[in-house]
């Protein structure tokens, strides 16, 4: 690809998705549906589109949650609201938080055009072996175009999401190993990974000592050059495993798309004060900013 890589179109689109959950209007729309928390809106809204899956199948798709935070919310989940039922007070949610983050731009022309820009990158978006991208790609676009743009930017978040559990599984890194090396290399707090996907402190440490055994972690617990060069294949992988739909997109397809998305993203980034502090380290208003200036030159 181009220097606008698979990772840098994700931070494009990613804080478009993550107005699904623990926004205003998201807890909202679970809280009326009869959630006992907003874990359970998030597993039933996120899981919806599998149907009512079992526990045990959210908590190995979803990777790096511990089994006892799935198990709190879902099968109950599905007592509580139909899938089909999630999938409507999410699109009910997300309707309303973009309304409210990004005002009139949500009808612009512009997001018409990022809407018909991703819609042909997510038909590119690979679904063999990745369940949840399948599962989303598999439900109708929502007619209008700031809903069919949050839709098929999910599906291609959760395909390129399928895509690192792959490369997670290929480095040998278990979910809460997985959690540890992450945690390190982005210099997330241990205490606030494991409150975020509650891990018991004791598995944390056993993690942390099987990483040590084998070099990935040095004495004093960050990255040797082994477990360097072990977390940068995992994103290698991760970012080549998601080149396809941009590939297919063409060069200036996703450049295009990508100076559509930064200032979107950017009004969002800069309201949803749910993300300022997030398990995905994700920070991405530097770059935006960077993206939106570049686009302006």
């Amino acid at each position: 690809m181009s220097e606008l890589d698979a990772r840098t179109l994700w931070q494009c689109y990613e804080p478009y998705h993550v107005v699904t959950y623990f926004t205003p209007e998201s807890i909202a729309e679970t809280d009326a549906l009869g959630c006992k928390g907003r874990w359970m809106g998030y597993f039933g809204m996120r899981a919806a589109p599998l149907g009512a899956a079992p526990a045990w199948l959210v908590t190995s798709l979803f990777y790096n949650f511990h089994p006892s935070r799935v198990d709190k919310a879902l099968p109950e989940a599905w007592s509580v609201a139909s899938p089909a039922e999630f999938l409507a007070a999410r699109l009910r949610g997300v309707d309303g938080a973009l309304r409210r983050m990004l005002g009139e731009a949500v009808s612009s022309p512009e997001v018409v055009e990022a809407a018909d820009l991703a819609r042909t990158a997510a038909s590119w978006a690979p679904t063999a072996g990745r369940p949840l991208g399948a599962a989303n790609a598999a439900l109708d676009l929502p007619e209008e175009p700031h809903l069919a743009l949050w839709q098929a930017i999910t599906t291609l978040r959760e395909s390129r999401g399928d895509g690192h559990v792959a490369a997670l599984v290929t480095a040998g890194l278990d979910p809460v190993e997985a959690l540890v090396v992450f945690a390190v290399d982005t210099g997330l707090e241990a205490q606030y990974m494991r409150t975020a996907r509650a891990v018991p402190e004791d598995e944390w440490d056993d993690a942390s000592r099987r990483l040590a055994e084998r070099g990935v972690l040095d004495g004093s617990g960050g990255l040797t050059e082994e477990g360097a060069e072990l977390r940068e294949s995992v994103e290698a992988l991760t970012d080549q495993a998601a080149e396809g739909p941009w590939l297919e997109l063409g060069e200036d397809g996703s450049a295009r798309f990508a100076e559509l998305m930064a200032p979107l993203s950017l009004a969002i980034t800069r309201q949803n004060d749910v993300m300022r502090v997030n398990p995905m380290a994700l920070a991405p208003e530097a770059d935006l900013v960077r993206l939106v200036d570049g686009a302006a030159d």
